[in-house]
């Protein structure tokens, strides 16, 4: 029998990957919640991942661009579906914090395997 698990963001200590961006993540057996803290003037490189995001903006502004031309800004209150494997990059217009779902876990996070971040 499975048992749940409680979390405390205030108990996750917060990765630093670069100067404007910070993520904390737990993560299940099918999927991994992701807080994320990126700085205005944050940039996400361009990047793909089989795993679906969902991507939910609680404060600022984060745009996404997508390699045919189009791009969502995505505001406080937002959601945004990114299905698998869409390259995508994305610019913080505000200080930002940002919750992402992605299923299944993204195993370049948990084996720190994401240089693009960094």
């Amino acid at each position: 029998m499975s048992t749940a698990t409680l979390h405390r963001w205030n108990e996750i200590e917060p990765e630093q990957l670069n100067p404007l961006l910070t993520r904390q993540f737990v993560t299940g057996t099918l999927a991994m919640f992701a807080r994320v803290v990126l700085a205005k003037g944050c940039i996400v490189p361009r990047h793909s991942h089989p795993n679906e995001q969902i991507t939910f903006i609680t404060e600022g502004a984060l745009r996404f661009d997508y390699d045919d031309g189009t791009s969502h800004t995505v505001k406080a209150g937002e959601v945004l579906v990114i299905p698998g494997n869409l390259p995508h990059c994305a610019t913080a217009l505000e200080d930002t914090i940002d919750f992402d779902i992605f299923a299944p876990p993204r195993q370049d996070w948990i084996d720190k395997d994401d240089s693009y971040l960094r």
